[in-house]
């Protein structure tokens, strides 16, 4: 299309996201501006889906999802919908002043952080924009060749954290049946297992009780 680039993501399994990994996506959005006025000394109208949602997502942060200290705990979320037949907005103007100086401040932050790693990562870039002019399309491996590892490690998806505690469960159980487990586990006791078994044989139908006896057998 009319993209002058693009980054795919893989899915991660969360439900949920943290106001960190928020900011950390607002900054990262920046990036293509930041890196426009750090290395040109100029930006352009590129990044204007970047500011766009990068926008929307600090007034959610604010406004919706209660991640402002000057905000507080304070939603302005309609659920139902309604809202925006509405003539007037859920909040005073003073409570609205305050929402556009956060926003303001938060996309500031993001892009001020944005710059600084930028420029403290230039030589980088410049080795990152060869690689695209020279391939294209580049993976993963090649940011990882051309900046390092990350330095907090490999994060483990939910699907990763399951197996883990899968196989670490395994192992304590096979080391308590092998009597090779830790002094707590060897002191629990091991769970009972009962047997049932069922009688086999065939029910007597019902004319073939004789009449003032029971099917079943009483006891005192």
């Amino acid at each position: 299309g009319k993209s002058l680039g693009a980054a795919w993501y893989l899915p991660e399994e969360r439900q949920i996201t943290t106001k960190a990994q928020l900011l950390d996506e607002m900054c990262a959005a920046l990036g293509g501006r930041a890196a426009e006025e750090v290395i040109f000394g100029e930006v352009s109208t590129g990044a204007l889906n970047d500011l766009e949602k990068v926008t929307k997502q600090a007034f959610a942060m604010v406004a919706y999802y209660g991640l402002s200290e000057k905000i507080g705990n304070l939603s302005f979320y309609d659920s139902s919908g309604q809202q925006e037949y509405a003539f007037s907005k859920p909040f005073s103007e003073k409570t609205n002043e305050v929402i556009d100086h956060e926003i303001r401040e938060m996309v500031e932050n993001a892009y001020a952080r944005a710059k600084k790693i930028i420029a403290e990562n230039k030589d980088h870039l410049e080795q990152l924009a060869n690689r695209l002019l020279e391939r294209e399309v580049i993976f993963s491996d090649d940011l990882v060749e051309i900046f390092g590892k990350r330095p907090w490690g490999e994060t483990l998806s939910i699907k990763d954290h399951l197996a883990s505690s899968s196989q670490k469960r395994s192992k304590r159980i096979a080391a308590k049946e092998n009597g090779t487990g830790t002094k707590e586990e060897k002191g629990k006791p091991a769970a009972s297992k009962k047997s049932i078994t069922k009688k086999e044989g065939k029910l007597p139908k019902t004319n073939e009780i004789p009449h003032g006896s029971s099917s079943t057998d009483k006891t005192a």
